[in-house]
């Protein structure tokens, strides 16, 4: 990993703080963080761990393929001893899933895992659409399949969803299921464990959740339940402001998600040779430097950009905008440069223009403190901009 210096407002904020930072790290980083580490999982062996109740042991770093489209990457992801691939029906209109597909074919099927997503409530257009992801991906199951993006009690015990997740079971297309979600994630955790029909979570799960410490109690409660755990968006939005130059430090965030055994394997997204470099690193070393922590306890003081989707702006929004969604467009944009990911989200919502310019004033009150109006009227100026100027 390159030398991420602070910029001059972290520095001081660290450096001022001295030993009274010390003092509130166990909150932010966790001082269970390096006991918490088996002593088998030391720097100097690759760590893996057992997908809850699954058959499934995985090294704690996989590869979440989202925004990946160079085929060469999954490539050299296998060769650096990755195992472990996350897609999802959607990802860029399915041609996500063909480049695993192709890639993968020239792979032994015991090689090598993967998990795919399907976002309806449907039983019949949800069993379609595993179909036509199997077909891309070029073969006869997958190992996780994920109920996709749930946010709620209720999606999660949906009859007609979990029907056809068993279905899917039942007829070999996937040898386990599960729910994706970062919306709510405590009580979809929850929920999960009251059901006892799922088999693996994935879930946000980073330093600058507000509810993290709620989150690490649900996460071990599941694991317990021999629930495995897949956690994503471990890179808490990526750079810690819109302009900023000081980059989101990607390893001690790994490290940070993985510092407790109940987390059995992470997906950062990988779209480079060096953020592959960087996530392998990891693999065998989960120990935070004493420049780590002091970055995660700076950067854990910042608004920074990621939103936790506690959906509290919609409901006091007089036009119930999905204004967590808009902060997700707006964070591709300016946390991980993903300009292209950004407008597609957006395009999701079918907001086209600023929706607050005809408001006197706003309403919303956001936990983060974010600038709601500004970040609406700034990340749809996307919608205007042809796709053939987006990187």
């Amino acid at each position: 990993m390159k030398n991420n210096d602070f910029n001059r407002r972290t520095f001081l904020k660290t450096s001022l703080l001295g030993t009274a930072g010390a003092l509130f790290t166990n909150k932010v980083v966790g001082s269970e963080s390096i006991r918490s580490i088996h002593s088998s999982e030391r720097q100097g062996k690759v760590v893996k761990r057992r997908l809850g109740n699954t058959d499934i042991k995985l090294p704690v770093v996989s590869f979440g393929v989202m925004r990946a489209d160079n085929p060469n990457l999954p490539k050299a992801a296998m060769k650096a001893g990755i195992e472990h691939f996350d897609t999802a029906h959607g990802y860029q209109n399915g041609n996500n899933e063909k480049m695993l597909g192709e890639v993968l074919q020239d792979y032994s099927r015991d090689s090598f895992t993967i998990a795919t997503k399907v976002g309806s409530r449907d039983k019949k257009e949800f069993l379609s659409r595993l179909d036509e992801s199997l077909k891309r991906l070029k073969m006869d199951y997958v190992d996780i399949l994920y109920s996709h993006a749930v946010s709620s009690r209720d999606d999660v015990l949906d009859e007609e969803v979990l029907d056809a997740l068993k279905t899917a079971k039942k007829q070999g297309k996937t040898r386990y299921i599960g729910v994706s979600t970062h919306s709510s994630e405590p009580e979809v955790i929850k929920a999960v464990i009251d059901g006892g029909i799922h088999d693996v979570i994935l879930t946000a799960y980073n330093f600058r959740q507000d509810h993290k410490d709620l989150m690490t109690k649900r996460i071990e409660e599941a694991s317990k339940a021999g629930i495995g755990i897949v956690a994503m968006k471990t890179q808490a939005g990526g750079d810690l402001e819109a302009d900023s130059d000081t980059r989101m430090p990607n390893q001690a965030a790994l490290k940070w998600a993985l510092r407790t055994p109940h987390v059995h394997t992470a997906i950062p997204g990988i779209i480079s040779y060096e953020q592959l470099n960087e996530n392998v690193a990891v693999m065998d070393n989960l120990e935070l430097t004493g420049e780590e922590h002091d970055f995660l306890y700076a950067a854990a003081l910042e608004q920074g950009l990621y939103c936790n989707g506690c959906q509290e702006c919609t409901e006091s929004c007089r036009k119930n905008l999905p204004i967590p969604d808009m902060m997700r467009a707006y964070m591709y944009a300016y946390g991980y440069r993903e300009v292209k990911k950004a407008k597609d989200q957006l395009v999701s919502t079918g907001i086209e223009n600023n929706p607050c310019e005809d408001c006197t004033f706003c309403t919303v009150k956001c936990k983060k403190g974010f600038d709601v109006p500004h970040k609406m009227a700034d990340i749809t100026r996307l919608s205007k901009v042809p796709d053939d100027f987006l990187v």
